[in-house]
């Protein structure tokens, strides 16, 4: 808190919404969480509220983070991503993933960490090496088009191919002290499948679409793969310390409903099967179609993309699941008292129970800091009748 409270270059934003008050709440607050530690699996929390809610236990109120917290809407981050020589040099520096990772917790108030990394590190891992282009995104020089091209890829071994991963995990763990949980993640196989086919991002992602009806066998065993892999990969960030994990499929809303059942919840199900040390949740961007689907899932949590409307996903998911999300990214222009509004509406709809609090995307680069602290502060405030 101390790096907030003596920044002096917010600018306007910053002073209309009264930085000293929320500053001096937060810290209040948190003396008040300090004196309440829980142990949840082995691990004393200071705040375990997401663990509570993933767990569709009760809660005092609802839990928030951000996707994409960790990163470029925060002053700090940028300044030692900018003392680098790219992304994948902070992605591969452990005591430099371990400190964006925590900068959230210390400047927002989040409700958990999440671990600063990159979905890519799976395919790299398994021998498909990616640069991340800056303004441009990820691209791979080699690409899956052939059985040959599959038979060259391993089932990466997490200890030596991802062994950075696992000791930023290590100190996040060490520095946050229990203060709040940390929630590793990977991506969901067919959105890895498709960088893979696809060799950068894409709005259509034809080609990878294509391998599904053109080869669908090399198709099947290149999905299980990622699988295997990822399940590996998981298991070991739970060993390594992790407390909870997100499997992001950011491309799942450009298959069909059926596409998606065969190619992507297929793989998606053998993970949550395997999966059963720490609570785990499913974030489908744009799988309107497979909500349903979705509530058969051996998970506890499910993220819904900020146009799911809240009332018909939980009428199709069903009661067990723990929901998470939804408000709209571009919520955070609005002013202040905007924000507050419509996260107000937002936490209305989901109602006490069985929800955590998130945006339905990634915070976008451009948000100003102190609009992502209005959101969180108008979550932790909110009490339910």
């Amino acid at each position: 808190m101390s790096t907030v409270a003596l920044r002096k270059d917010q600018g306007k934003a910053e002073a209309d919404y009264g930085t000293h008050n929320q500053i001096s709440a937060f810290i209040q607050n948190y003396d008040k969480v300090k004196k309440r530690t829980i142990t949840f699996a082995g691990m004393s929390f200071k705040n375990d509220l997401i663990l509570r809610a993933a767990r569709g236990e009760n809660v005092e109120r609802t839990p928030v983070w951000l996707m994409r917290q960790a990163g470029r809407i925060l002053p700090e981050y940028r300044a030692i991503r900018n003392s680098l020589s790219g992304f994948k040099e902070l992605v591969e520096t452990p005591e430099l993933a371990a400190e964006v990772t925590i900068q959230p917790v210390d400047l927002l108030g989040v409700d958990a960490a999440i671990l600063f990394s990159d979905i890519l590190v799976i395919p790299e891992a398994m021998g498909l090496e990616y640069q991340m282009i800056e303004k441009k995104g990820p691209w791979f020089e080699r690409t899956i088009k052939t059985r040959e091209d599959l038979k060259s890829l391993r089932i990466p071994d997490p200890a030596e191919h991802l062994w950075y991963v696992l000791e930023a995990i290590k100190l996040v763990k060490e520095e946050l002290d229990g203060r709040v949980p940390l929630i590793g993640f990977a991506g969901a196989p067919w959105t890895i499948f498709s960088y893979m086919i696809e060799g950068q991002g894409s709005k259509t992602f034809s080609k990878a679409k294509k391998m599904l009806y053109a080869d669908t066998a090399i198709s099947c065993e290149l999905l299980q793969k990622i699988t295997d892999a990822t399940i590996a990969y998981l298991k070991a960030q739970i060993k390594s310390g992790v407390d909870m994990v997100q499997l992001f499929d950011s491309w799942a809303g450009i298959l069909t409903n059926e596409q998606y059942s065969n190619f992507g919840m297929k793989y998606v199900s053998q993970i949550c099967d395997a999966i059963t040390e720490v609570p785990i949740t499913v974030f489908a961007r744009g799988a309107y179609g497979s909500r349903t689907e979705m509530g058969r899932l051996n998970c506890n949590t499910i993220g819904l993309d900020w146009n799911m409307d809240i009332s018909e996903s939980r009428r199709l998911i069903g009661s067990e699941k723990t929901l998470q999300g939804n408000l709209d990214p571009c919520a955070l222009y609005s002013d202040f008292k905007a924000i507050e509004l419509e996260t107000r509406k937002m936490l209305v709809s989901f109602g006490p129970d069985k929800h955590i609090a998130n945006l339905g995307h990634g915070v976008y680069p451009d948000t100003h800091p102190d609009k992502v602290r209005c959101f969180i502060d108008a979550v932790k405030e909110y009490k339910h009748n």
